[in-house]
């Protein structure tokens, strides 16, 4: 969920806090590899094909 999108201040909060720690793990791991990670759609592929080995559009089309 967006920070905007959170229906209350305490929701507001915990979504800056989360958006925070995941920026700050982000840049611990990248740090560590030595590499960046992928962002947008390079990164929902990565993902996808973590999993099994196929890419996502292979995955809908079956």
């Amino acid at each position: 969920m967006a920070i905007t999108q959170a229906p209350t201040a305490k929701g507001k909060q915990a979504a800056r806090g989360l958006r925070q720690a995941a920026a700050k793990q982000e840049r611990k791991v990248e740090a560590k590899t030595g590499r960046d990670f992928a962002k947008g759609e390079k990164r929902f592929e990565e993902r996808s094909k973590s999993s099994d080995g196929k890419s996502a559009g292979t995955k809908q089309k079956s």
